[in-house]
């Protein structure tokens, strides 16, 4: 008697990748394919990432990160074998995000102009500004993922309930909605920031400007899921969740939210291109990082006293990296909102 062979995975192939294909066929996936806006801010998006990730690289340690990272040349970040490369790449001590500082000549530099020194965008306040541009797009990354995160997981679960509970839990949730929309957002962000270093004067800067930036900005995210959430409760399969005995909990999680997703992702990534403009603009004021640290806002409060043409690659480069970094998720958020809108397809 011989063995019957055993049942063979691969039928279940031909369905992963015909869920794959409808996936990627979809008339959302379609449209976006074919709208070359989104496609060019996708890229520069990509970009911006290549150069946020490869950093170490790009704009060698020097000084204290080198010390850090346990590096005595800067081409030992070159490695991959050696555990300094990653570390760089993945981990880098906070030293590495203080701009490289070669002099401290009151007028700017020009493009390479200081022997020694790889400085392609010149100096100001003895700051390396290409230094400064290419770490400071990690902090861009990093704040602005770490903020839109936050914002719309708080704001979507403040929504949820006052649109699924409704009565005076909305009511109250709504007035409170109201006083924050009362207030400009730059303005309620600079008040909580300067009430958080106030009280907290050793924290590390980071996290005042992640709270005061969160607190400032769910309100929009809880009154949109609110909206679509208000509709989507009333429909027949959440009564049939009810009826089965489904917890309010889970018919929120399974059924009711997920169908608001699509446009709070949306807004999501619109938004992620005006954390670094708020940023930029509290490290304008004197609120954000401290002086040094490379960020974008930094290098454009440092140019403000130098704008004169002689001095033009001051402003001209971080106003580049800003502008564009902006334009980029603006124009694959405009492009991902028109392939999810059933309307405009």
């Amino acid at each position: 008697m011989t063995a019957s062979p055993l049942p063979s995975s691969s039928p279940l192939r031909p369905g992963r990748r015909e869920r794959w294909g409808a996936w990627w066929h979809s008339p959302g996936l379609r449209k976006l394919r074919r709208n070359p806006l989104a496609l060019s801010g996708l890229a520069i998006m990509v970009l911006f990432g290549l150069l946020a990730l490869f950093a170490p690289l790009i704009a060698r340690p020097s000084g204290d990160c080198l010390r850090d990272l346990g590096m005595t040349r800067q081409e030992q970040v070159y490695n991959p074998l050696a555990r300094p490369f990653w570390q760089a790449i993945f981990a880098p001590p906070a030293s590495c995000y203080a701009m490289e500082r070669p002099n401290f000549s009151g007028e700017p530099s020009p493009p390479n102009s200081v022997p020694g020194t790889f400085a392609p965008f010149g100096l100001v306040g003895g700051y390396n500004i290409y230094y400064g541009l290419i770490w400071g797009t990690r902090t861009a990354l990093k704040m602005s993922f770490i903020i839109v995160a936050i914002t719309v997981g708080l704001g979507v679960l403040i929504g949820a309930v006052s649109g699924y509970y409704g009565g005076w839990v909305d009511n109250l949730i709504q007035r409170l909605i109201d006083v924050i929309f009362a207030m400009p957002g730059l303005v309620l962000t600079i008040v909580l920031l300067t009430l958080l270093k106030r009280k907290f004067p050793g924290l590390d800067p980071t996290w005042p400007i992640i709270v005061a930036s969160c607190i400032a900005g769910w309100a929009g995210y809880a009154r949109v899921i609110r909206g679509d959430i208000l509709k989507t409760r009333q429909l027949d399969f959440v009564d049939a969740a009810r009826a089965l005995g489904a917890r309010d909990g889970r018919i929120m999680l399974r059924h009711v939210v997920p169908n608001s997703l699509t446009t709070i992702f949306t807004l999501a990534v619109l938004d992620l291109a005006t954390v670094p403009l708020g940023i930029a603009g509290l490290s304008f004021l004197g609120l954000g990082f401290e002086p040094g640290y490379s960020e974008w806002g930094q290098l454009v409060n440092l140019a403000r006293q130098w704008l004169k043409p002689e001095w033009w690659y001051v402003l001209a480069f971080p106003a580049v990296f800003i502008v564009l970094f902006s334009l980029a998720f603006n124009l694959f958020g405009d492009g991902l909102r028109d392939a999810l809108d059933p309307k405009t397809r």
